[in-house]
């Protein structure tokens, strides 16, 4: 395998071709010819073949050192911008944050929780990557996102979890539904029911259905969709019933479009909170993530 060019003799040859005189070059550089010159020998003797010619006081390049230059530009320049886009980064405030998240938590946590990070890191790359929990346990191992904004797992595992919030899953009807006219749900109706459920991969899909096998119920799945909007947009056209957090419903119960009915007297809780690499130092960018999600759950947790 042959070794590497240096990139001061690239650099050094490169700036020679262009101003045609060790005198500028030098200059240009901040050595001294004699410095240049032994890095264009030392170049040479390397390659094996001569790159350039002494016509009186400039020089010109052969037909190999013509070929050299085109990819030391290439080089040089990738270089550059490779210096330069470090140096972007060690800059105060700015840094990279990956994000897993459910759909729930991109439409209903994540939102404010960036509006408040934004406010100390004003210029970190953001990216968010939607996933149910299982999905975004896989990126972390393969270090595809930092942080995970989700559901804790439910099997061993070798990530962290720090809890953040627990909801409650109810039943959600739309406001001229038996149940919600009577305001009590008929458990022997349950299983004739027409439901409209969060997408059957998810973890919230798994646990509404252990729960009710529990209860010796079977649902009766009518249609699965991965989008709470248009889950709620269904059950407000009175097209069947959800199970949905209180929470993520808020502003049509409030408003009177949706009517919210609890599953039973066993109750049916989720654990919400930020899962990361175990052993992984976190940054100081994801430690203020992790702050803020703290602060923005708790407020919604009180108002809800």
């Amino acid at each position: 395998m042959s070794d590497a060019i240096d990139s001061r003799q690239l650099r050094a040859f490169a700036t020679l071709a262009r101003t045609g005189s060790f005198t500028a070059a030098a200059k240009e550089l901040f050595l001294t010819q004699s410095a240049v010159s032994h890095s264009i020998k030392a170049l040479e003797s390397e390659l094996g073949c001569r790159l350039l010619d002494r016509v009186g006081k400039t020089v010109v390049l052969t037909l190999a050192g013509e070929q050299l230059l085109q990819h030391a530009k290439r080089i040089l320049k990738e270089m550059d911008e490779a210096r330069a886009s470090l140096n972007k980064l060690g800059k105060w405030g700015v840094n990279r944050l990956r994000i897993g998240a459910s759909a729930t938590a991109c439409q209903y946590l994540l939102p404010t929780v960036l509006r408040e990070f934004r406010k100390t890191f004003p210029q970190c790359l953001i990216s968010i990557v939607p996933g149910d929990t299982p999905d975004t346990e896989e990126m972390l191992h393969r270090s595809q996102i930092d942080l995970a904004l989700t559901l804790e797992p439910r099997r061993e595992t070798t990530l962290e979890f720090l809890k953040l919030f627990e909801d409650e899953l109810w039943f959600v009807t739309d406001p001229a539904h038996p149940w919600a006219v009577s305001g009590r749900v008929e458990r022997d109706a349950i299983p004739r029911q027409y439901y409209i459920l969060y997408a059957r991969a998810s973890y919230t899909f798994q646990m509404v259905e252990e729960y009710f096998r529990d209860e010796d119920m079977e649902l009766n799945l009518g249609i699965e969709l991965g989008e709470m909007d248009a889950i709620k947009e269904l059950v407000k056209l009175g097209l069947g019933i959800s199970i949905l957090a209180p929470w993520i419903v808020r502003k049509e119960l409030t408003e009177g479009s949706l009517v919210a009915l609890p599953l039973g007297r066993r109750k049916l809780k989720r654990q919400w909170g930020i899962l990361w690499r175990r052993g992984k130092r976190p940054t100081f960018a994801e430690e203020t993530f992790v702050r803020v999600c703290r602060e923005q759950t708790a407020r919604l947790v009180s108002e809800a």
